[in-house]
């Protein structure tokens, strides 16, 4: 078995990468920082769950301050890889604060690439998003698309990230894989996202704002779907930036309509315009995925919105008072 440092451990795609790699028998060092960047009790919840392992340790430290976390990840064992989820997520908020962004995403994955860099850790996993590919690549997106048009600071963050990251595999031999992912969703899920959101304003009865007219597609990809490219990365050598999105591309009320079902109520709907930094079409290529890692999506749409609304009716006595922008 093998011994891993996470970070961003106490996250929604980073958590279940845990359950996963836990259940698998590997140990487990997780990192995160346990910021307010949207409501902590999500992170707390996951975080409970990890905890409930005795092959998991968790160190909270931010991994902007390279002194601090080499001091507090030295007192361990070596590592045989690192995945690097850690991130400030968002498009929209980033347009608000892009300094937090730059500072997590990029110096953050620096910091990561020159600790593994000086402790010998050849394999590392880079966490990357599908909002690199901005307005300018026909879908379904390729990975040698265009990518030096972020439309939001968020993307242009996670652009100086890659760009870092396959500087370090040039100079240092590093074998590093950075995957792309596409609207992921699920249980215990990001509130600044719709499917979360959503799920609470139908079921609570609040009104639901759906910027633009909702025909706008999206490349839902279920959490566990996510989790599992991800660990089978760990396998692979050299250079490699790969998608993971579902590649079946569905429309914003399409999930309205299948949450409405789930909760036999219907939604408020309230529409506003859509935000600049947002694009209307996201599909991922998953070719590459197919090819390298023999992965491909499972869990359908319905079967994944059902999953959260089950997890929404079994945990509502807190997951209703969740602040969802």
């Amino acid at each position: 078995m093998a011994r891993y440092l996470v970070t961003g451990a106490a996250g929604f795609i980073a958590a279940r990468v845990c359950e996963m790699l836990l259940e698998a028998g590997h140990t487990l060092t997780g990192v995160d920082n346990l910021c307010d960047s949207y409501d902590v009790r999500l992170k707390e919840w996951r975080l409970k769950r990890l905890l409930a392992s005795n092959t998991f340790h968790f160190i909270k430290a931010d991994i902007c301050d390279f002194e601090g976390l080499t001091r507090q990840l030295d007192a361990g064992e070596p590592y045989d890889a690192v995945i690097h989820l850690a991130a400030r997520a968002g498009v929209r908020a980033s347009v608000e604060n892009p300094w937090v962004y730059v500072q997590t995403n990029m110096t953050g994955a620096l910091n990561i690439l020159e600790y593994s860099r000086r402790k010998g850790i050849k394999r590392l996993i880079l966490a990357s998003t599908s909002s690199l590919y901005g307005k300018s690549n026909p879908p379904p997106y390729l990975e040698d698309g265009d990518t030096s048009h972020p439309l939001s600071p968020y993307a242009a963050s996670k652009k100086g990230a890659e760009s870092l990251a396959y500087t370090y595999h040039h100079l240092y031999n590093l074998d590093i894989t950075i995957f792309r992912y596409f609207t992921v969703y699920g249980p215990a899920g990001r509130p600044d996202m719709s499917p979360l959101r959503f799920a609470q304003w139908i079921a609570e009865g609040r009104p639901v704002t759906v910027t633009g007219d909702g025909s706008q597609v999206r490349d839902f990809t279920y959490v566990d779907d996510i989790a599992r490219g991800t660990i089978k990365g760990l396998g692979l050598k050299g250079f490699e930036i790969i998608n993971l999105g579902n590649d079946a591309p569905r429309p914003l009320m399409d999930m309205i309509r299948i949450l409405e079902k789930e909760f036999d109520r219907p939604a408020q709907l309230r529409f506003e315009p859509m935000p600049r930094a947002d694009v209307n079409a996201t599909q991922a290529s998953i070719k590459k995925a197919a090819d390298l890692l023999e992965w491909k999506p499972e869990i359908s749409l319905e079967e994944g919105l059902k999953r959260l609304a089950d997890w929404y009716k079994a945990e509502r006595s807190w997951a209703s008072t969740i602040l969802t922008p």
